[in-house]
């Protein structure tokens, strides 16, 4: 095995030597001309679905060039989207990074516009009297979704003013929480934080330290809440008032449509968890009293490490990752064995570099990860989370970019599959208070996307209602995150250190509406998926990777089906919630 570079970066010369170089912008050239000819042929397709006695032959002629066209100019700009997005999240400060992203606005403006078109022209059209045409069959799940959501789109000028407003709109404030954000830096025991490294802080095992860090992130948090505020209230404005023009009732309902579930699904879900919650109350009183707080954490010991546990230096945690991903399959160890050895993984937290962690594609099969590697087992597991995308993205590689275009809650459903192979590979491992330590550490996940997500949740859905009426201060933001915090942790946390300013760091409040509840059902069916494999491990390989190869041609309730699960009864949400409890129950056990 090749030794692995403590806390390395990634390898994007493969994709272009630099983004000023004559290679990338020769394809931003080419990335421009194909969203022409998408223009081109979407609006003669719109010419065909108009005609007053459309002839077949020449409309699915028509409505096949599309497609073609625009998988092509979907390819090359999620590459050109991709490159530019992971220089910035590294360097936020890289001025070429920066303006060879904002280069891109005008041809990711015409694309949008084109896919308005498109999906404009396919409403108008019976797909029933086209014909068996391989491509557009291949497509139909696509085609049929489009069709279904015919009734809440804009006439087609509309649709293109508001994709040509986009990049001066809601994405550009988005950008500029992205860049301010990783741009924040703290004055903490005399060092220049970034407020990346100093959220790590909250791991520290000096009480002290894992304290002031949390006081002085509030206070980072406070000093640039100005800038924050302005974002929210813009991308959430936007937001809703495009929806109502749309017809949605809610962005609820378009965020629920958007990610191939019903209400039905969702409120089984959100229901199992709601009665969770208790269990998770339990564990955090009993870290608590380990901690030496008599009644509910502080938010700043919510990630306080217990006992004695182990470090797990980069090279160690990919070395783990790679052995115990082969107790399940050899394709799965070899191909992160090669994430490794191709350097796809930017680990290395410094300054200008954004906070999370994230996987993104650049080609078929090929991605790159990001993340900000510290020694805990914590890491190890984010690490194990963001190849399942890889892997997720390995099997999607024959599929066209219209066709692997994924809901979030099917998205994340190969990163907790693998997560967990990790978790209960360590837990096998630990015993005693390490054991206990372990425990706590994977816990934390759950906790993070049942609890905490909720919370989110629950903060949107009043933040969206509020906001069809006014602006919103930084007050009445911070008031309405104590109440979600309050309303899901409970007595679990100490009602006086809660985490007001959860809002103003979370970068999917400013990406898209409800990027929360998607979470907990990759949670919640990745647990349940591996469940199935445990019961019955011969043959899942083949049927996951299909399942995981299909996440963008089929309903989750049909992929779900496919394995015995009905998602619309809240008895598969409890089973999967059960298999947390079981290692609550193991904690508060040994806790006592």
């Amino acid at each position: 095995m090749r030794t692995i570079a403590e806390l390395p970066r990634w390898d994007l010369t493969p994709f272009f030597s630099s983004p000023d170089s004559t290679e990338y912008h020769e394809a931003r050239a080419r990335l421009a001309g194909l969203v022409e000819r998408c223009s081109s042929g979407v609006r003669r397709l719109m010419d065909g679905a108009t005609a007053p006695e459309p002839g077949l032959t020449a409309l699915t002629g028509a409505l096949r060039s599309s497609l073609d066209s625009l998988n092509e100019a979907l390819a090359l700009a999620r590459l050109l989207r991709s490159y530019s997005s992971a220089m910035v999240s590294t360097d936020s400060r890289n001025e070429t990074a920066q303006a060879a992203s904002s280069l891109l606005a005008p041809s990711m403006t015409g694309l949008s516009q084109a896919l308005a078109l498109f999906d404009a022209a396919v409403a108008l059209i019976d797909l029933d009297s086209l014909g068996a045409d391989p491509v557009v069959r291949a497509h139909r799940y696509r085609l049929d979704r489009t069709k279904a959501r015919a009734h809440t789109l804009l006439s087609p000028e509309e649709e293109s003013l508001l994709a040509e407003l986009a990049d001066s709109g809601p994405l550009a404030w988005s950008r500029l929480h992205g860049n301010l954000t990783s741009q924040i830096v703290v004055e903490f025991k005399g060092e220049k934080l970034p407020m990346a490294k100093l959220q790590t802080m909250g791991r520290d095992p000096d009480p002290e330290v894992r304290r002031e860090a949390y006081q002085a992130e509030q206070a980072a948090w406070k000093e640039n809440e100005t800038a924050l505020v302005a974002a929210m209230n813009s991308v959430k404005g936007h937001s809703v008032r495009v929806n109502a023009r749309r017809g949605w009732p809610k962005p609820l309902d378009e965020a629920v449509f958007t990610n191939a579930i019903d209400r039905t699904i969702l409120d089984a879900m959100m229901a199992a968890a709601h009665e969770s919650f208790p269990d998770f109350r339990r564990f955090f009183r009993a870290k608590a009293r380990l901690l030496g707080h008599g009644g509910g954490l502080p938010w700043w010991d919510l990630y306080a490490p217990l006992g004695r546990f182990k470090t797990w230096p980069y090279a160690e945690g990919c070395e783990f990752v790679v052995r115990h991903f082969r107790t399940y399959s050899d394709k799965l160890a070899d191909f992160t064995q090669m994430t490794f050895d191709q350097n796809w993984v930017d680990a290395e937290p410094r300054a200008g570099k954004r906070g999370g962690a994230y996987c993104t594609g650049l080609t078929p099969g090929v991605s790159r990860v990001f993340m900000n590697y510290e020694p805990s087992f914590l890491s190890v597991s984010t690490l194990a989370h963001e190849l399942g995308h890889a892997y997720h993205g390995l099997c999607l590689r024959e599929r066209t970019e219209l066709q692997s275009s994924l809901p979030m809650t099917l998205a994340e459903t190969a990163s907790i599959f693998c997560e967990t192979l990790i978790k209960q590979a360590a837990l096998a491992e630990a015993h005693g208070d390490e054991r206990m330590a372990l425990l706590d550490a994977t816990l934390m996940g759950p906790t993070g996307v049942v609890v905490d997500i909720t919370s989110r949740f629950l903060f949107e859905q009043e933040v969206c209602e509020r906001r069809s009426e006014r602006e919103l201060s930084a007050a009445e933001l911070c008031d309405a995150m104590r109440r979600a915090q309050v309303a899901t942790y409970g007595d679990g946390l100490d009602p006086e250190w809660l985490h007001p300013y959860a809002w103003a760091g979370k970068p999917h409040y400013y990406a898209r509406d409800f990027y929360n509840f998607p979470y907990m059902f990759g949670l919640l069916f990745g647990l349940g998926l591996y469940e199935v494999y445990r019961a019955e491990p011969n043959g899942f390989h083949e049927r996951y990777d299909a399942l995981l190869s299909d996440t963008g041609m089929a309903s989750a309730l049909e992929l779900g089906q496919r394995f015995g699960i009905d998602l619309r009864e809240s008895d598969f949400w409890r089973r999967s919630l059960a298999t947390v409890r079981k290692d609550i129950d193991d904690f508060v056990s040994l806790a006592s």
